[in-house]
């Protein structure tokens, strides 16, 4: 970044994210990404996805890295001093909110939806807010899709289904669960046309529910 600016920052920061997922075969887990060469180049897109780990992350970085797709992200985490991720979160154009601070996160969320429409990139969200332990998915929340849309009124809203990554950390950050199979799977995108933010995200989270495996 202080270097080579913004083009050698991600570069960088797509290397870091393919070793990352490189990691996972250390521990003989599959990572299995079903891409979706379809989806167009130059025009934002909202990644709509369920969340199940801190290990959902780095494919979806590396996979889609063509999108330039920017991450909606809690505070701490810029401010928890983690190697690489924290610098690249204060200045990769992530939108790093303060979920006790409605008017910040505003703020962010609207800094990173200007972006996207000035430099076409994109957004990854989690509409759940939170990770699940247990594989089962929570409601998905409209705010942070809503604002990313109103900036950006012809941005494609695609869905993203993860399996399996909440069994890696079955026992905590450590030990991690080898022998896990976990899927990153890109789905069509959502026909916003007439629709309003709680419909778009309805239909994302339907279309979501379809692919994840739940176990009771």
């Amino acid at each position: 970044m202080k270097l080579g600016g913004y083009s050698a920052h991600k570069k960088s920061v797509d290397i870091l994210n393919g070793l990352l997922v490189a990691c996972n075969y250390t521990l003989f887990n599959r990572t299995q990404f079903i891409d979706n060469k379809n989806l167009p180049l130059g025009r934002p897109i909202v990644f709509v996805a369920n969340h199940q780990s801190t290990y959902d992350i780095p494919p979806m970085i590396y996979f889609l890295r063509r999108f330039h797709a920017k991450f909606i992200s809690k505070v701490e985490l810029l401010t928890a001093g983690i190697p690489s991720i924290s610098f690249n979160l204060k200045h990769g154009g992530a939108a790093n909110i303060d979920r006790k601070d409605p008017k910040q996160s505003i703020a962010e969320i609207l800094k990173l939806a200007n972006n996207m429409k000035q430099h076409n990139w994109s957004a990854f969200i989690f509409p759940e807010g939170t990770r699940t332990k247990t594989g089962k998915m929570k409601s998905f929340s409209v705010g942070g899709i809503a604002t990313l849309l109103k900036k950006n009124p012809n941005a494609l809203v695609v869905p993203v289904a993860i399996n399996g990554s909440y069994k890696m950390v079955e026992y905590g950050s450590f030990p991690l669960r080898p022998f896990t199979h976990m899927t990153w799977e890109v789905l069509d995108p959502i026909d916003i046309q007439g629709l309003n933010p709680e419909e778009i995200v309805k239909k994302a989270e339907d279309a979501i529910r379809l692919r994840v495996k739940e176990e009771n």
